[in-house]
């Protein structure tokens, strides 16, 4: 019931709200699906826009790109890197024009056998240019599904690919699998972002797992974490009354048990500013209406395989938000009775927070 009830809500989302325009979008020609995906295999969306478009007005179809001129090709995907991908453009348009009468294969085995295509791109072609049932497993894919259905398996881990490109084959819409795949990389894109999310606005929220534990910005879970030299937290420290909200930390990374304030964790550092604070306590928590009393200098901590940066925001309501009835709401005199990491620690016992908080 859950798998339909998530299908169900993700297509009525895409065919009532979503507006993200693409020029590949809706596209039913092959070609031009296929050009679009191996521009965007290593490219951001923005970025490979205008590359896209440059190509399609200088080789409209299979057989002008087939019949190009190597040099010319290249030229025109200067800029973009990672110039296998150009290699295996040209080597498959040519193989296509020569073994298979320019015709592109509509199998998905047939298109997956193609130099320069994997699974995702094969999937995309076959459910886009021929509505095969398909599903798209990407990072956007990953982040949704992981998030509504709270699946905390790493998705960077052979179990937790395994696992998710089975849920993505079972919630598709097998009669309009274009449609569908084309739906949840949008939602993923547009509503369901990795930073920053806009979940008080989300039609899917109201069974989201991530959403009603507070699993948000913890999910999805990736492995590689231990390899990355620097993460950056901000901790949101939403106080009341002289009391304060905490929650402890029960997922697999790192502190586990030990508790913490609201975490929002970002690829870089972010420039906090009001705008930006009021951006996630409206889209992530519905709070309209909060003093942001404080904004802390970055403290780090170093820990064996990551070095951690962090930044502290207090924040006072007016209020106690729906959002934050699951957290833990203790006294300020309380806190040292509490186990905290290292770096939280750091900035409570900093001589100039301790006015600032208290």
């Amino acid at each position: 019931m859950k798998h339909s009830e998530f299908t169900q809500l993700l297509m009525q989302w895409h065919m009532q709200k979503n507006t993200r325009q693409m020029p590949w979008k809706g596209e039913k020609d092959p070609y031009k699906i296929w050009l679009s995906e191996v521009i965007l295999q290593q490219t951001r969306v923005e970025q490979g826009w205008s590359y896209y478009e440059k190509f399609i007005k200088a080789y409209p179809t299979l057989a002008k790109l087939a019949n190009a001129k190597d040099e010319e090709v290249f030229k025109l995907w200067e800029g973009l890197g990672y110039y296998n991908r150009c290699k295996n453009l040209l080597y498959t348009a040519r193989f296509i024009v020569k073994e298979l009468n320019g015709v592109f294969p509509d199998e998905y085995e047939k298109i997956l056998s193609l130099k320069g295509v994997g699974p995702y791109t094969a999937s995309a072609i076959a459910s886009f240019a021929f509505n095969k049932p398909y599903a798209v497993v990407d990072g956007n894919v990953f982040r949704v599904l992981s998030r509504w259905f709270g699946i905390d398996t790493a998705i960077d881990s052979a179990e937790g690919i395994k696992i998710f490109t089975s849920l993505a084959g079972k919630l598709i819409d097998k009669k309009n699998a274009g449609l569908y795949n084309q739906a949840i990389m949008d939602f993923g894109a547009t509503v369901c972002k990795p930073a920053l999310p806009l979940c008080s606005a989300c039609d899917l929220q109201e069974n989201c797992v991530a959403h009603e534990k507070r699993l948000v910005n913890h999910l999805p879970v990736k492995e590689k974490l231990l390899q990355r030299k620097n993460r950056w937290f901000t901790w949101f420290l939403f106080t009341h009354r002289n009391k304060i909200f905490v929650t402890k930390r029960t997922g697999k990374d790192i502190w586990q048990n030990l508790f913490e304030f609201y975490l929002v964790e970002t690829d870089e550092k972010t420039e906090w500013q009001t705008d930006t604070i009021n951006e996630v306590l409206k889209n992530q928590l519905s709070i309209a209406n909060a003093d942001i009393v404080h904004i802390s200098p970055v403290f780090s901590q170093q820990l064996t395989h990551q070095n951690i940066k962090a930044v502290f925001i207090k924040i006072e309501l007016s209020s106690v938000p729906v959002s934050l009835e699951s957290y833990t709401c203790i006294g300020f005199n309380d806190i040292g009775k509490f186990a905290f990491p290292g770096i939280i620690n750091q900035y409570l016992q900093s001589a100039s927070m301790q006015s600032t908080l208290f």
